[in-house]
């Protein structure tokens, strides 16, 4: 085992069917937000087809990302003893996760959830299964680490995180606010935002975050950088996508060649795009171009690896990109 790892993801893993709706409807309000997707009551509802997705989850995406970019990954994520478990440790392995840091827990059950897919957004309906997470101290110093969705009973998990960020404090860290982390609160997860090198969310994220309706993204992430962050990425789908690195926000356009199958998966497609450019020592606003490539893939399949570029064809389509692909400065 290498003494330092290039990349270290940690949160939680899980295996997904995206189960096709096509017998429902989708009913928002007056703005087109809001949306519920409703099913007639007490019936037997069709679908048209099932896929199976193992070893997903926002840090085992990044990870499968980075390492399809070609750079040496590792996930540390508990799962049961289980088939479930077997197959996202294979599923990882096929696509060049180590999985040295990975956790088997007897008796548990790993995490399963169900992905409802409607036109394309999806509903996922989600069971945490509360492993009894400790951060070893046998786990050697990462150059990046991405923290990001865990279930409710990890809070002294985050603590002990924290000191391993404080045993090496080279490490940068990203940091992508999963629900649970999001309803701790900034002022518990305070040392996680103080050393977050970049901060990911998206547009609604940032809202809930800050628990705030202001909608001005500007100074949503002005209010995300006064947390602690040395920069903050905030995306916000076919709009774009906005980085405060302290001194300017920048504004990126989407990347768009296809129709979106799907959306799960865009925003951990995007964060393990922009990482890996910055570990291959990119600028962060050339790091900020790769993003929206990776996430326009990862839309166009069912699923959020299936689309995951390699660093080859990431290059090609940044180099076929047109003259509007470029970041501008908004502030």
């Amino acid at each position: 085992m290498d003494k330092q790892i290039d990349f270290l993801a940690i949160g939680d893993i899980v295996t997904e069917p995206f189960i096709k709706i096509t017998d429902a409807e989708a009913n928002c309000d007056l703005q087109g937000e809001h949306c519920k997707i409703c099913f007639r009551f007490g019936e037997k509802i069709p679908y048209e087809s099932a896929e199976v997705c193992c070893a997903v989850g926002n840090s085992p995406n990044v990870a499968v990302g980075i390492s399809k970019l070609g750079i040496k990954s590792s996930l540390v994520s508990y799962i049961g003893d289980d088939t479930i478990g077997k197959q996202n440790l294979e599923s990882l392995m096929k696509d060049g996760v180590n999985i040295d840091h990975m956790k088997i827990v007897p008796g548990m059950e790993s995490n399963y959830h169900f992905v409802l897919w409607y036109e394309t957004e999806r509903t996922i309906l989600v069971k945490h299964t509360e492993f009894p997470y400790f951060f070893t101290n046998d786990i050697p110093e990462a150059r990046w680490v991405y923290l990001s969705s865990l279930a409710s009973n990890s809070l002294d998990y985050h603590k002990e995180i924290s000191e391993y960020l404080k045993k090496f404090p080279e490490i940068k860290l990203a940091f992508q606010p999963g629900t649970f982390q999001i309803k701790l609160g900034t002022e518990v997860l305070k040392e996680i935002y103080e050393r977050t090198e970049i901060l990911f969310c998206n547009f609604n994220e940032a809202k809930r975050i800050l628990q705030t309706e202001e909608d001005d993204k500007i100074k949503l992430m002005e209010m995300l950088r006064a947390l602690g962050p040395k920069n903050v990425v905030m995306t916000d789908g076919v709009r774009g996508a906005y980085l405060d690195d302290g001194a300017n926000v920048w504004f990126m356009p989407v990347y768009s060649t296809t129709a979106s199958v799907e959306s799960t998966g865009a925003g951990d497609a995007f964060a393990s795009a922009m990482i890996s450019a910055l570990i291959l020592d990119k600028d962060i606003k050339e790091a900020l171009t790769w993003g929206p490539i990776n996430s326009m893939s990862v839309v166009s399949y069912v699923g959020p690896q299936k689309g995951l570029l390699s660093r080859e064809k990431l290059e090609e389509y940044l180099a076929n990109a047109g003259e509007d692909y470029k970041v501008s400065q908004i502030k």
